[in-house]
């Protein structure tokens, strides 16, 4: 009998370890492999659709319960390691909110990163202004600072061409105890609420 359980412990020993081989292999780049070097922005598309990708757009959230809108620009970059968060986060940009409030914000900080893959070519072709290397889809959480002294925690999806399902285009943040969660839905031909990444 304890013969048997012996075997029987290594045999889920040897299933549990196959397991986590296979997982570990199917996680994205951004979970396993060397650091990334990543550029995040909220784009702007001007010209013809697709037209072209530059920096300077708008993106927008909305909080429950009559918390208002708050309207964000932003640029920045961030070192994403093999796991983990990290400090290495530059960049912001400006802040407005429908209830009164204005001014500038700064990344302190990355939370996670996971990169969904790189984007399929749209058709016609997207003229890529911001060229920072390969255009990818995926979901970044930052630590913010706010100029008025409040902190929060800022969520960019890049739901691209090519995008899995499951993610946001656009922004998602906090400021204070205020949640601006809900997320509009990009419409076609308004330049607003669209987001992209660039990974080196």
């Amino acid at each position: 009998m304890r013969i048997r359980t012996r075997y029987w412990g290594l045999g889920v020993l040897l299933t549990a370890a196959a397991t986590a081989v296979v997982l570990f292999a199917a996680l994205p780049s951004s979970a396993s492999g060397s650091a990334q070097h990543v550029r995040w922005d909220i784009i702007t598309l001007t010209g013809v659709p697709p037209g072209s990708l530059n920096p300077g757009g708008h993106a927008s959230a909305t909080a429950a319960n009559g918390g208002g809108t708050i309207t964000l620009t932003g640029t920045g970059t961030f070192v994403a390691p093999a796991s983990g968060g990290s400090s290495a986060a530059t960049g912001g940009g400006t802040w407005t909110t429908t209830t009164g409030g204005s001014g500038t914000y700064t990344a302190t900080g990355l939370v996670s990163w996971v990169n969904a893959g790189p984007q399929t070519p749209a058709t016609p072709p997207l003229v890529d202004n911001i060229d920072h290397g390969t255009r990818v889809n995926g979901t970044a959480v930052l630590t913010i600072a706010f100029s008025d002294g409040s902190e929060g925690v800022l969520t960019i999806g890049c739901h691209g061409t090519g995008a899995p399902p499951g993610i946001f285009e656009g922004i998602a943040t906090t400021k204070g105890y205020t949640t601006y969660y809900e997320v509009p839905d990009v419409v076609p031909g308004v330049d607003a609420g669209r987001t992209n990444f660039h990974v080196r």
